[in-house]
């Protein structure tokens, strides 16, 4: 029987926390593939079935998962720059997921006591609905989200993945 991970509770300060999330943020970018190599005209052919497409989302979604992300985002960012409220409060709340949740190394201390990954999650999650919901960008941000998912499937679907692919993919799984 193994016993349970305990944590010691070391105060870090708000700069910290931040310049830590700073360096997470520019570590996981920095693993995202050349922007060249997405856009390099002699991989795309048509695919020869359904099966071989589907491969190739698999494929291209492990390999461009960073510039996917990047183009999907953007797109939402786009889509609610009318409003410029609304994309202040949408880039508060993304900056709220990437302190708390994504990059967040250590646990979650609030009065003393751990704050769970899934009551962490569930408040980020409310706070994001309301924020979208008052804000009234809801229709802007799913069509905004839709239109770089579209991109990103096409993409994925046209590019044929090539051999180099699949030896970058598996040297990058296995550094991080």
């Amino acid at each position: 029987m193994s016993t349970p991970a305990t944590y010691a509770s070391i105060p870090i300060s708000g700069a910290d926390v931040i310049s830590r999330s700073v360096q997470n943020l520019s570590t996981a970018v920095s693993s995202r593939r050349p922007w060249p190599e997405l856009v390099a005209a002699n991989a795309f052919r048509r695919p020869d079935s359904l099966t071989v497409a589907g491969e190739r989302i698999r494929k291209n979604a492990s390999y461009f998962l960073i510039n996917y992300t990047i183009l999907i985002l953007g797109c939402a960012m786009i889509s609610v720059v009318g409003t410029p409220i609304s994309l202040m409060v949408w880039a508060l709340v993304l900056g709220t997921w990437l302190i708390f949740y994504f990059f967040r190394e250590d646990p979650l201390f609030v009065g003393g006591r751990r704050v769970s990954d899934r009551l962490v999650l569930l408040c980020l999650g409310l706070g994001s609905v309301l924020a979208v919901w008052f804000t009234g960008v809801l229709e802007n941000l799913v069509v905004g989200i839709g239109i770089g998912l579209f991109v990103c499937c096409v993409h994925a679907v046209s590019r044929n993945p090539l051999e180099g692919d699949e030896d970058g993919l598996r040297e990058s799984v296995l550094t991080h």
